[in-house]
């Protein structure tokens, strides 16, 4: 997968020698919608040109707050010439909405999970390849400093294994997808772009404890490159927990991807590294 600021740096380029800023839209304006926008209405070489949610008061709300047009659905956002636009909508809908702005050629971000099937994500991925737009799901932790510190300090290493917490309490926005797709769909993604491997085997224990899908997971995997992976996620813990481990042969990689520390032990000796912080432009 091409990192997102080199996708979005390059099509800002193209669009910045056509002598005009690169148009984006954002379908759903919710808490995460929102957020998008929001970015997007402040980023140099791009115009927040106009924001779709068939929720009119919340969608003229963010309109108004961004300086942007307000229109129902994705087919007003595509007539307002848009470029590029980010898909912010409930899962269910990724699919109807990317491959009718694949169709115009407008470029697409896709909150994760990509779709709410295999065969849906399939489909976007050929209709995006076939019709040669940028396609990019927001794995957003690739880009967290922290997770960039162990990337670096695991490179060229044999990597054993890698433990990966991520907890937190129920968010209340949560209805149409498990604690799996919100949280673990993030490490799933890491366990595969830290190793260069495909995960081969999956040894997942669910549990519902107040929620109606899934709230507590407990997954163990192995790739093909040998090896073992563990992630404990759950939506019953009172506080957030972002915690990384890596063991390798030489070196033993601790990150906390929410302070951002970033700690690598070599024969039992600490040597505590910062990771860099991220630009807040």
């Amino acid at each position: 997968m091409v990192q997102a600021g080199d996708r979005l740096s390059a099509m800002t380029q193209a669009s910045t020698i056509a002598s005009r800023p690169l148009r984006i839209g954002v379908v759903g304006v919710g808490v995460m919608g929102s957020n998008h926008a929001r970015v997007l209405a402040g980023l140099p070489g791009a115009e927040l040109t106009g924001v779709a949610d068939p929720d009119a008061k919340q969608a003229d709300f963010v309109a108004r707050t961004l300086n942007c047009a307000a229109v129902p659905d994705i087919h007003g956002l595509l007539g307002l010439g848009v470029d590029a636009i980010t898909i912010a909508a409930p899962t269910h809908l990724h699919r109807e909405v990317a491959l009718a702005a694949i169709a115009r050629g407008v470029h697409v971000l896709v909150e994760k999970p990509i779709a709410s099937t295999v065969e849906e994500g399939r489909e976007i991925i050929v209709a995006a390849r076939a019709k040669g737009v940028t396609l990019m799901v927001g794995h957003v932790e690739r880009f967290n400093p922290a997770v960039e510190a162990i990337k670096d300090a695991i490179r060229g290493e044999d990597i054993l294994s890698i433990a990966i917490t991520r907890v937190g309490p129920f968010p209340p926005r949560m209805s149409n997808v498990g604690v799996v797709i919100d949280l673990a769909v993030h490490d799933i993604d890491l366990i595969r772009w830290f190793t260069d491997s495909d995960i081969i085997e999956v040894q997942p224990q669910l549990a519902s404890a107040v929620a109606e899908r899934e709230d507590i997971a407990l997954l163990q995997f192995r790739t093909a490159s040998g090896v073992l992976a563990h992630i404990n996620t759950n939506w019953l813990t009172p506080f957030k927990a972002r915690n990384v481990t890596v063991a390798t042969r030489h070196k033993y990689v601790q990150g906390d991807l929410l302070t951002r520390q970033v700690t690598e032990c070599f024969g039992f000796q600490p040597r505590s590294l910062r990771a860099r912080e991220m630009s807040s432009s």
